[in-house]
């Protein structure tokens, strides 16, 4: 059901946003304690405080997720496999010694703020969306190396608009980073904040060489691609294969795992998961893409390294063919225009 007409949609530039931070109404917090959670509640102070000696703060105790509340040409809300969000945020929570957030908990508290903050869900052909960040924290007084005695399990949602400037399929340059992200037995497969401030001079490096994002080589040989810097490759090869890196230092990206399911069944590519040499096989690329939760799609036009660019697809800012409808495919899906025939969306009751 459309409520347009019975809640009045906050005044905003709904084409202009950007993607960065609005203040919304309201946010879910709840608190773990002494071995249970309590039931959580909408609050609408966004400050969030935390003893001096919280563990998030000082040993990074913490983990985060990234999804997206779409509007349909009927007014529906559309989340885009959130099941599988809650299932990434506990094995980050298991590995950094946190209470895992029940499944049920977590569905329920996204719709709970989603629903809260529903004059904030830009309308259905906007170009912006409702960018939704579930986060779980250790808080409470703490010292030593340990774990938290305390957590809290957040969640708040902002308006964005495209994480790259250009709405829709925004080529991208990325630049090989001498740094590494992770290596294959430590926190890269899991969504934790330490990864990512990890990579910001990375980022900045790549930026001054004039590329929008780092791309990471593998710790051991930095040779075989592992994933840019907030985004999973993904890879059309010149004999028809498609393929996508395998590695133990890699964040499991819900979008790819999409896309490499769109490739397969939609497309009828061959889709492979493996090493990939970029130096060896860079020639052999015929279309390359970052992909991810912010960026949906981003194709690459070229890439920085061995102190020179390469370009992918025809002159660095063209977007290839099957990228193009990869990215239709996926998009259609997520905002309700497509038929879901994997069973991948989840209605928001409001």
């Amino acid at each position: 059901m459309n409520l347009d007409a019975k809640v009045n949609k906050k005044d905003l530039n709904w084409a202009e946003l950007g993607f960065r931070y609005h203040k919304t109404d309201f946010r879910f917090s709840a608190v773990h304690s002494n071995g249970k959670w309590n039931d959580g509640e909408l609050i609408s102070d966004e400050i969030i405080a935390v003893h001096e000696g919280a563990p998030a703060i000082h040993y990074a105790q913490q983990c985060f997720e990234g999804l997206k509340a779409q509007t349909a040409a009927d007014g529906r809300i559309l989340l885009f496999r959130p099941d599988l969000n809650s299932e990434r945020l506990n094995l980050a929570a298991s590995r950094l010694l946190m209470p895992e957030v029940p499944r049920a908990m977590f569905l329920n508290a996204v719709a709970q703020t989603v629903r809260a903050n529903y004059a904030w869900v830009p309308p259905y052909g906007s170009g912006a969306s409702l960018y939704i960040r579930p986060m779980l924290i250790g808080i409470g007084e703490n010292l030593g190396l340990k774990p938290a005695q305390q957590f809290e399990f957040r969640i708040f949602v902002s308006p964005v608009g495209p994480y790259y400037k250009e709405a829709g399929l925004a080529v991208i340059s990325l630049a090989v980073s001498e740094m590494d992200r992770a290596a294959p037995n430590g926190t890269g497969c899991f969504k934790v904040g330490a990864n990512y401030a990890g990579g910001l001079l990375a980022t900045r490096k790549a930026q001054e060489l004039g590329a929008n994002e780092a791309l990471y080589l593998d710790s051991a040989q930095h040779r075989y691609i592992d994933e840019a810097g907030s985004a999973n490759i993904v890879i059309a090869m010149k004999d028809g294969g498609f393929v996508t890196p395998s590695s133990k230092a890699i964040l499991p990206s819900i979008t790819r795992r999409s896309i490499m399911e769109i490739a397969a069944q939609q497309l009828h590519l061959q889709t492979t998961e493996r090493p990939i040499d970029l130096r060896a096989e860079v020639a052999d690329f015929s279309e390359m893409a970052a992909c991810g939760t912010a960026a949906v799609l981003s194709p690459v036009g070229k890439i920085w390294f061995d102190d020179q660019w390469h370009t992918i697809f025809a002159d660095g800012q063209s977007v290839g063919p099957i990228m193009q409808e990869i990215y239709d495919l996926l998009v259609g899906i997520q905002k309700g225009e497509l038929t879901d025939q994997y069973g991948w969306l989840h209605e928001v009751n409001i």
